[in-house]
């Protein structure tokens, strides 16, 4: 069941009602059948893989093996988890029962919560629409997925084999845009899971409550990489290097901006300089590792935030391919867009900091981020960074894979957002874990019914 750009509104509350009954009819809560569309979305990313890493070419000129890497892979690793631990990520689990409802057993019961919608972004339109989709149809969810009208290659082929493997009464793919999305923001959902920018989180969050459906928004932010002068140079600048760079900067949780100790700026610089160099040969244009800006309209943003600061590295841009060069930016104004708003593409504003506490406080003074990174040799720095900040998640002496490690929930915290997923966290967030607890009936003590007599009371203070 795939609804079209030119579908009548109507068929979108039809698809919406479809996977109503569907749910309601019990067919998704055998794990039997959890297990086969799960594997027949394995089986959709094996068989076209080929395909997918051309969409995603074509969508932003995403190499081949970071495409693999960071869509295919990514979910087929996922899923392959799912697999693994569906039986014991979706069994009751018993828990003690308080002395006054003894005799008693009590236990948390995971039951999926209805039909859910994931809106998916154009960054990574493979990874971060199938990754929550399989989370939700683990947990044994009908599911409304919309993938970015942006990525339009890969929504297409999205669109095409999703109904081919995938159960079409519990999961129906959706394309197209801003009508659409907002005409599936108008339905009744009971869980909405959204990656993207803060603006639209906002716009999802307020359709959300009009049927308080819980949400999860996924929302990025200025992620910082802090440098300490005790950091290892050379390897704290080509990670920080893979990590902006990786996708032309076009990830949520690339490094938006470097604070580096003033005692060893240039030695960074130069490090960075060469990490540079050293992944993208002295021209990155000609470069088949590099990737290129999404669309016209990121392409202008992003060459307007050129002027919050001096190009140090790169600055050069081809607007016909919408190319921008790995681009490193000093002197940067603290109150320019640069600094201001998520940079999401090549720039990497570095700023000088005379201290680890100070990179603290500038971090602190803004919005949450939905990353942090901290690079330093001394592991006291390290305990105050962490302790001191507040973020959606940390890597230390590295950039972005606390994100690739399915036993840490990844998610955001304040304006970076809200809950949590991978691994059994991107279950758990599709379920609500009743709490059940049932009475024998053998026995019936007379002490908690009236009359409360004072020896009664007495009793009641000594138990509760």
């Amino acid at each position: 069941m795939t609804a079209t750009t030119d579908a009548p509104t109507t068929s979108l509350a039809s698809t919406v009602a479809t996977l109503r009954a569907t749910y309601r009819s019990g067919v998704t809560r055998p794990l039997a059948w959890r297990r086969r569309q799960l594997e027949q979305l394995a089986r959709m990313l094996e068989e076209h893989e080929a395909e997918f890493l051309e969409a995603l070419r074509v969508d932003l000129g995403k190499p081949a093996v970071e495409g693999f890497i960071t869509d295919i892979a990514f979910v087929q690793s996922e899923i392959e988890s799912m697999l693994r631990h569906l039986a014991r990520w979706n069994r009751p689990k018993r828990v003690a029962s308080p002395l006054v409802a003894l005799p008693a057993r009590s236990k948390l019961v995971p039951q999926p919560l209805g039909v859910v919608l994931v809106i998916a972004p154009w960054n990574y339109p493979v990874q971060l629409l199938l990754a929550p989709a399989a989370g939700a149809i683990a947990a044994g969810n009908t599911v409304v997925m919309k993938p970015s009208e942006i990525s339009a290659a890969t929504s297409a082929l999205l669109g095409r084999l999703v109904p081919r493997y995938l159960d079409t009464t519990a999961v129906a793919l959706v394309e197209g845009g801003v009508p659409e999305t907002t005409e599936l923001l108008d339905q009744r959902f009971d869980h909405i899971f959204y990656t993207g920018n803060g603006a639209v989180g906002r716009v999802v969050m307020a359709a959300a409550a009009k049927h308080l459906t819980p949400v999860t928004l996924e929302l990025g932010g200025k992620s910082p990489a802090i440098v300490d002068a005790s950091a290892n140079l050379k390897v704290a600048a080509r990670r920080i290097a893979w990590g902006k760079w990786m996708n032309a900067g076009q990830t949520c949780i690339a490094p938006d901006y470097v604070l580096v100790h003033e005692q060893v700026r240039q030695a960074f610089l130069d490090e960075l300089s060469a990490a540079i160099t050293a992944f993208y040969g002295d021209d990155p244009h000609a470069s088949a590792d590099y990737g290129r800006i999404v669309s016209d309209r990121h392409f202008e943003r992003l060459t307007a935030l050129l002027e919050g600061g001096t190009v140090a590295m790169g600055g050069r841009t081809v607007a016909s391919e919408r190319y921008i060069a790995p681009t490193v930016l000093v002197d940067v104004d603290p109150s320019s867009a640069l600094m201001q708003e998520e940079i999401f593409g090549p720039l990497l504003p570095v700023l000088t900091v005379g201290s680890a506490r100070a990179a603290v406080d500038f971090v602190n003074d803004r919005d949450h981020p939905l990353a942090l990174y901290v690079f330093a040799g001394d592991r006291s720095v390290v305990d105050d960074v962490v302790a001191r900040t507040a973020s959606g998640g940390v890597t230390v002496n590295g950039t972005m894979l606390h994100f690739t490690n399915p036993h840490l929930p990844f998610g955001g915290v304040g304006e970076s957002g809200m809950g949590g997923y991978h691994g059994e966290s991107g279950v758990r967030l599709f379920q609500h874990r009743k709490p059940v607890l049932a009475r024998g009936t053998a026995v019936d003590p007379p002490l908690a019914y009236p009359p409360y007599t004072d020896r009664k009371a007495r009793i009641f203070r000594r138990i509760l």
